[in-house]
């Protein structure tokens, strides 16, 4: 087996503009990793781009019922009900179809619009949606929704008009064969990136991406081993956002 001692990164930008392509390639960047050991010296490529992907879809509307707005909850079984509307939810479909995320958590898939959950002491922020036949999240306006509750005695979060990121993919610990897409897939929510001047900031080890509109963000050639995936929601003049969900990160593993 190999062993890497050492790699060093240097970013090329590439505009790619294939119409033969079925899926074409947007906006790739792409590093130039040297990768050395005692025996020899190899050189890689490590490629981040994104898809014009079509929208599944676009009219699904999602209603949160329960819990109520910084509604107050004792430790225990807590409920959520949610309405769906335009989505073929609870057909015979691969995948969960209504995934919620809570303070930043991996997402949890539901295959009812009722359930319940078990949650201790806390403030909690929940983020519920859509995704499509690949798992990707719906992102037009309706195909998600927000609130805020808590259990036991603790306090609201501090008012914050600010947007902030919920992140669908990739979930902490998942893991790839080597050559493997990656597939990094968020939302923007409470706000418009262009509207806002916004921009969502991807850092995986020594390589950073930009991305001022919200496609998932896809990663080819990463080499192998366990890489911290970081994502940061700023302005595009590099002003940061202040709230505590403005930023997210997982580990993969490249087998």
């Amino acid at each position: 087996m190999k062993k890497t001692n050492l790699y060093f990164c240097f970013p090329i930008l590439i505009l790619v503009f294939t119409s033969c392509s079925l899926k074409e390639k947007k906006e790739e960047k792409i590093f130039e990793m040297v990768v050395s050991d005692s025996l020899d010296i190899e050189k890689k490529e490590v490629s981040f781009y994104f898809y014009e992907e079509e929208k599944e879809y676009p009219d699904a509307i999602i209603e949160m019922y329960a819990p109520l707005s910084n509604q107050k909850f004792s430790p225990g079984r807590i409920p959520f009900e949610f309405n769906i509307k335009n989505y073929p939810f609870g057909e015979d479909l691969d995948g969960f179809k209504l995934n919620t995320i809570l303070n930043s958590a991996d997402p949890v898939g539901h295959n009812s619009p009722i359930f319940q959950d078990e949650l201790k002491e806390g403030t909690y922020r929940i983020v519920a949606y859509l995704v499509d036949s690949q798992g990707l999240a719906l992102k037009e306006f309706g195909n998600y929704v927000d609130r805020d509750f808590m259990v036991g005695n603790t306090s609201p979060f501090p008012y914050s008009g600010e947007p902030y990121l919920a992140l669908n993919l990739p979930v902490n610990g998942q893991t790839y064969l080597e050559g493997e897409e990656v597939t990094i897939d968020f939302l923007v929510i409470g706000g418009d990136m262009l509207l806002d001047n916004l921009k969502v900031t991807i850092k995986v080890g020594g390589f950073q991406y930009e991305m001022t509109e919200i496609n998932p963000v896809r990663i080819s050639n990463l080499p192998k081993g366990e890489h911290l995936v970081q994502l940061n929601l700023s302005y595009q003049d590099g002003k940061p956002l202040e709230g505590p969900f403005s930023s997210a990160q997982k580990t993969i593993l490249i087998q």
